[in-house]
């Protein structure tokens, strides 16, 4: 697979877009994680009300594909429940995994990521964004 197919136009917008990129004031639950295996590193902040999430930010260090699936979190997280979220990152394992397609819906534009699946050194850096909105979840409920 050329580095083309891998990070190809839409991936490169959604990077660039880097929607719900920044801070959140008083967010309930923060998290950061790094990525060992290629030295991605994500912070997402999460504000929780009535068991959905309310508001998410995130910052990002790291490759295109990890800054492209924080925007597409950013993008279609919030109002939704911790549940769907969980579902939609469950989905996505799957599409890199299985190749499964990804539902429809928030996060139907996951299923940009499909090219990955042959690249499975690179499937971290498509969860880590999700793996730390959980973790800020479960922070937010301590």
């Amino acid at each position: 697979m050329s580095a083309e197919d891998l990070y190809h136009a839409e991936l490169v917008r959604l990077a660039r877009e880097g929607f719900g990129g920044g801070h959140l004031d008083a967010p309930a639950g923060v998290a950061t994680l790094d990525s060992p295996l290629c030295g991605d590193r994500v912070t997402v902040e999460v504000r929780l009300a009535g068991g959905r999430i309310e508001a998410v930010a995130h910052r990002v260090l790291g490759c295109v594909l990890c800054q492209a699936s924080a925007s597409l979190l950013g993008r279609g997280a919030t109002g939704r429940t911790v549940a769907e979220v969980e579902v939609a990152r469950q989905g996505l394992a799957a599409l890199l995994g299985r190749g499964e397609p990804i539902a429809t819906g928030p996060f139907g534009g996951l299923s940009v990521f499909a090219p990955v699946r042959t690249v499975p050194s690179r499937h971290a850096c498509v969860l880590l964004p999700f793996d730390a909105l959980r973790a800020a979840i479960a922070g937010a409920r301590e």
